[in-house]
């Protein structure tokens, strides 16, 4: 007897849905599977946020330039695609604190802002000498177990108190997170911190004992791209998968629930039956189409935060920089609308051609995020104001190009008690749509080498399931009507 043909769904083509569906592909592949699949794409394109811009020799990141090399998800993505010779690692490098118009290099032997040596971090002018004194309280303070979630803000700040904590490090956290660390859960986030401190009675004993001894390999720094740029690990997904697989331009208008999966009704009038569902959308987007059988709570409390990059090109002459480094972060109490600027000719020199200076600068905060549904020319404008106004900074004449990139909404805000969020729209999903998976950014883990691995745990999950499944051999199914 023939095995019936389990046919899933993969709503949404950022790097989390491109993930599932190179991997099920290797999976169908590799063990012959009675599986096929379908990637929905509402976009005219693949990669949600990863999208390179190339241009007169210029490598230009709309969105993520990086991932972290020893969360291996990403790297072996790279690997499995055949570009492991094509993987660059930043160049290390100095990076600074902007506070009052200076440019302050983080402390040597910093771990996330926290000292691991006390000599530059006694030497530092980003902090008083009371706000020293009471950072190293760490050393003295009891520990205090969690006996549930906190955020981020409020845990850094019973050890370090507040000075430490808004102008070292906070603005190396609020970066990544859509939400300010006086929301961020601990738990979702830096729950490795917590179990180090009762570990060790002290974060900065904690450091000390676990920051790597020995030198990065080559000199080269901890992150990791593409040389090409990123869009190349979405350029080879996309090759690797049968055209007929994929569909963009795809909005989901209609969701229901059938007697042997479920129906799928596309913005063109396609109909699509699937078994298994797998939603790598925004949370708010899988919301509005579980709707008709799920109530499903926000995203947290807050709103997702957007966010936008700035890059600008100019003759290296033109840009003068009396510091040696890579670039710099500005705390969120700080004068300058920008929230970090990188200097990539140095940290990434196969981004810009000889004899150019790209900056990236990025501006939008957690919960004060105006700037970015400004004009290009108004946002242009503020960013060059704010770089000419440290004084580290000596940028004349105009840019030759300006690039700007927008991510409305995009960020998701890991709100204290994200983790309890998250289980419990779980137990939603399984207990109402079986074989309904949800998956991405919004809800463990923001990172590119997180998505990945989430997008492979799916894959592990339908095809053990389907597999454990007594009426698997069943099911008429046909995929397209």
């Amino acid at each position: 007897m023939s095995r019936s043909i389990h046919h899933v769904a993969i709503v949404g083509g950022g790097i989390t849905g491109l993930s599932v569906a190179y991997y099920l592909q290797r999976e169908i592949e590799a063990k012959r599977l009675p599986f096929q699949f379908t990637l929905i794409e509402a976009d005219s394109r693949l990669g949600g946020k990863i999208d390179t811009l190339r241009r007169d020799g210029y490598v230009i990141e709309k969105g993520p330039d990086s991932f972290l090399e020893r969360k291996r998800h990403a790297t072996q993505l790279a690997i499995d695609l055949g570009l492991e010779h094509e993987l660059v690692n930043n160049e290390t490098g100095q990076a600074y604190i902007y506070h009052e118009r200076d440019l302050h290099p983080i402390p040597a032997g910093s771990v996330m802002g926290m000292p691991t040596e006390l000599q530059p971090f006694l030497e530092t002018l980003l902090l008083s000498t009371e706000g020293k004194a009471r950072a190293l309280e760490d050393l003295l303070l009891p520990v205090e177990p969690v006996a549930e979630d906190l955020s981020v803000g409020d845990f850094f700040r019973r050890r370090f108190g507040d000075e430490m904590v808004d102008r070292v490090i906070e603005p190396l956290i609020s970066g990544v997170y859509g939400n300010p660390i006086d929301h961020l859960s601990l738990l979702a986030t830096f729950p490795q911190y917590h179990r180090l401190l009762m570990e060790h009675g002290s974060l900065i004993k904690a450091m000390r004992y676990t920051r790597p001894k020995a030198p990065s390999k080559r000199g080269k720094g901890m992150f990791q791209t593409v040389r090409s740029g990123l869009a190349t690990i979405v350029e080879r997904i996309e090759a690797s998968l049968p055209a007929v697989k994929v569909r963009k331009n795809a909005e989901i208008t209609r969701f229901v629930k059938t007697e042997n999966g479920y129906q799928l009704t596309l913005k063109d009038g396609a109909v699509l039956d699937a078994h298994s569902v797998v939603f790598t959308t925004p949370h708010q987007v899988t919301r509005k189409v579980l709707r008709p059988y799920l109530d499903l709570k926000p995203i947290d409390l807050a709103e997702p935060t957007s966010v936008a990059t700035v890059s600008l090109a100019f003759p290296r002459e033109r840009v003068q920089v009396s510091v040696k480094g890579t670039g710099f972060i500005v705390p969120r109490q700080a004068d300058l609308r920008i929230t970090a600027c990188t200097w990539l000719h140095q940290k990434w020199p196969h981004t810009t051609p000889a004899g150019k200076a790209l900056l990236r600068c990025f501006v939008g905060r957690p919960q004060a995020d105006g700037i970015v549904h400004r004009t290009d020319e108004e946002i242009a404008e503020m960013v060059l104001e704010d770089l000419r106004n440290i004084r580290a900074m000596d940028i004349k004449g105009e840019p030759e190009f300006v690039f700007i990139h927008r991510f409305k909404e995009s960020r998701p805000p890991y709100e204290v008690g994200h983790q309890q969020w998250v289980e419990q729209i779980t137990h939603q999903v399984r207990s109402a749509l079986p074989r309904v998976y949800l998956a991405g950014s919004f809800y463990k883990g923001v990172g590119l080498p997180d998505c990945i691995q989430q997008g492979k745990e799916v894959v592990g999950q339908i095809v053990s399931g389907v597999a454990a499944s007594p009426n698997n051999d069943s099911q008429s199914f046909v995929p397209f009507c």
